[in-house]
């Protein structure tokens, strides 16, 4: 993993293209449970910020606001329209917290698309140094340990408001007990721009 600084945030997406990646999203889902693989896109079709290499999360909530599927990536690897056509059909079909989506939900669904800012690695010598040093309500927090990691989205804080319980969250996401710390722990902050 090679953070980036987040000194320099990418541009702001306008709403035609924001328009233009839920449209992608949904569009990949439907492709996805008619032949069981996601929209293929040709990142050469996107010029500006949906051809730029981003990363995203794609979140699926039903129609009564229950969540039905959460896949994303944490670093930009491809063009973020093929990210999020590939996110959104993994979080319709492989999100190992629920069954593949069926074709009958498909009309309820509800879809937003967070578009993460580059990582920027936290280097911290404490827990409570680190608490001074996420914000609240802003920032996205991935905790690494080895071969665990996890992360929580900024729109997380909507519903742990705290930030000691906001890292003792995203600690459990990454498959360690909650109060766990170490040395060697890394930790990286994002922020993201997110719509649906």
């Amino acid at each position: 993993m090679v953070p980036i600084s987040s000194a320099d945030p990418p541009r702001r997406l306008n709403d035609e293209a924001r328009r233009l990646l839920l449209r992608l999203a949904h569009d990949s889902i439907d492709a996805g449970l008619r032949t069981g693989a996601p929209l293929a896109i040709d990142p050469a079709d996107y010029t500006g910020e949906l051809g730029a290499e981003r990363a995203c999360f794609v979140t699926l909530r039903m129609s009564d606001r229950s969540l039905r599927g959460c896949i994303g990536s944490t670093e930009a690897v491809r063009a973020l329209a093929a990210d999020v056509a590939s996110n959104a059909w993994a979080a319709a079909s492989q999100d190992p917290r629920f069954e593949p989506l069926r074709r009958g939900e498909y009309d309820e669904l509800h879809i937003h698309i967070s578009v993460l800012s580059p990582l920027e690695t936290l280097a911290v010598g404490s827990e409570r140094e680190l608490l001074k040093r996420i914000r609240p309500g802003i920032d996205g927090l991935l905790v690494q340990e080895g071969n665990h990691r996890g992360t929580l989205l900024p729109a997380v804080w909507e519903v742990l408001p705290d930030a000691a319980r906001f890292l003792f969250e995203v600690r459990r996401k990454a498959g360690l007990p909650g109060d766990y710390w170490s040395p060697t722990m890394t930790f990286y902050r994002y922020t993201a721009e997110s719509f649906d």
